[in-house]
């Protein structure tokens, strides 16, 4: 009895040294199993990236203000690099234009009048009025000799030689006048009225380029090749300086952004070709070439990380779709396949 019992106790013992050892195998081998699965998973061992088409769009307002007469387009139409798309009422512009040009025109023929200087006939008519006032001279002159010789013999009255004395100066002044102006109308226009004229007229046509301008802001025209996206307002709204009309997706080119894992680098040099697929087209790619990566390293844009993923840094890449169609959208998600041999 005593030697079965020493038996079997003998046998627990060891049936429990194999559990154990056997739980140690399971366990070092469950280790070595998911060492291998994260050093899998750390090492780049596809030649796949994932990504989102970029959103490329601009948003259009005009840069006046006033009443708005006419919209061509509306949701979902295409338009074209310089097509019209909307009008304010232009009749105030139009208005302070030809108002801006009369007065560059003034300005322009009082340069020119300056630089040609006086007339002749201007001159003959100067020499027409110094003459006159030199006839009126001698008469005055003479009228004033004789109350003097009156005046002597109290045969004219004190008053009257007062007077002739003031019609002489008056007439000696006249003379005056009219020897400078025609000294003037002889001489042209001095040097500094012509430049004064010719400020007046970069000034008067600054200010038409500057009403040219106003009007020209009374159209909305397309920036690019797009599709419009939004239509805010419609014809007959008051708006004010950079109040929003449109928003135009810009369709002229296309292009995809994704991220590389630091590993990954050297597959993916700027100006390589990688196949690009769709969800709604995964048996046909599209045709990319990468154009630009990041020299800037950043940590994985995920909202939720593991402490793996926190400290995992990546480089941001952008690759242009050399062959894009209607079947490719933007914010759309792709896939992105690498070339299998690496990139120098």
């Amino acid at each position: 009895m005593t030697d079965d019992g020493d038996r079997n106790h003998d046998d627990w013992h060891l049936d429990m040294k194999r559990i154990g050892l056997a739980v140690v195998v399971l366990a070092l081998m469950g280790w070595m199993g998911w060492e291998v699965v994260q050093r899998l998973g750390a090492a780049p061992q596809t030649s796949t990236l994932y990504g989102n088409v970029e959103i490329r769009q601009v948003d259009l307002a005009f840069n006046s203000e006033g009443t708005i007469t006419t919209m061509q387009k509306r949701e979902g139409d295409p338009v074209k690099l310089g097509e019209v798309l909307a009008a304010l009422d232009s009749a105030t512009y139009r208005n302070a234009t030809s108002l801006a040009m009369a007065r560059r025109d003034a300005a322009q023929a009082e340069v020119e009048k300056l630089v040609h200087g006086t007339r002749p006939e201007d001159v003959d008519q100067a020499r027409a009025n110094l003459a006159s006032a030199q006839a009126v001279l001698a008469n005055t002159q003479a009228t004033f000799n004789r109350q003097q010789v009156l005046v002597l013999t109290n045969a004219t009255p004190r008053q009257a030689l007062d007077d002739a004395r003031r019609a002489l100066d008056s007439a000696r002044a006249l003379v005056a006048q009219t020897q400078a102006a025609l000294t003037e109308a002889i001489n042209g226009p001095r040097s500094e009225d012509i430049d004064i004229a010719r400020a007046q007229l970069r000034q008067s046509e600054a200010s038409l380029e500057l009403a040219r301008t106003e009007l020209s802001r009374t159209l909305i025209k397309a920036p690019c090749d797009g599709i419009v996206m939004t239509r805010v307002v419609e014809p007959g709204t008051v708006v004010l300086p950079n109040s929003p009309v449109y928003s135009i997706a810009i369709t002229g080119e296309v292009w995809i952004r994704a991220f590389v894992p630091e590993a990954m680098l050297g597959r993916v040099a700027p100006g390589a070709a990688v196949s690009i697929f769709t969800d709604s087209r995964s048996g046909h790619p599209y045709a990319g070439q990468i154009g630009y990566v990041s020299p800037e390293a950043e940590f994985t844009p995920k909202t939720v990380e593991t402490p793996e993923l926190r400290t995992q840094l990546v480089y941001r890449l952008r690759i242009r779709v050399t062959d894009p169609d209607s079947g490719i959208r933007q914010g759309q998600p792709v896939t992105i396949h690498l070339p299998k041999q690496l990139t120098s």
